[in-house]
């Protein structure tokens, strides 16, 4: 079947595919462009930089805000052993020692 599409192209074309195709020559200060395949992978820009050395967290991939779990919720005994919470007083009075230092 194809030998036949072959012969009918190369009939009214007047070319075989088996030819090489012939590029137009350019001249010395002509610039030429071709497509390339875009490398990302995503639509984050971040993921085409390399993580940058000393870049603290955001320089680590698997650090991410999108890795992160849920939150921690601790154990019956680590719960039942936490002082309990401080009055707004206690705050206030805390905070002013702390301030006067």
């Amino acid at each position: 079947m194809s030998s036949i599409v072959n012969k009918i192209k190369e009939k009214t074309t007047g070319k075989t595919e088996s030819e090489p195709k012939q590029q137009q020559p350019t001249s010395e200060g002509e610039q030429t462009f071709s497509i390339q395949p875009h490398p990302a992978q995503t639509n984050d820009p971040r993921d085409l930089e390399a993580p940058q050395p000393g870049g603290g967290l955001s320089s680590n991939p698997e650090y991410g805000a999108f890795k992160a779990r849920e939150p921690h919720v601790p154990s019956p005994q680590i719960a039942n052993n936490l002082p309990p919470a401080a009055s707004r007083e206690e705050m206030r009075a805390r905070a002013a020692e702390l301030n006067r230092e």
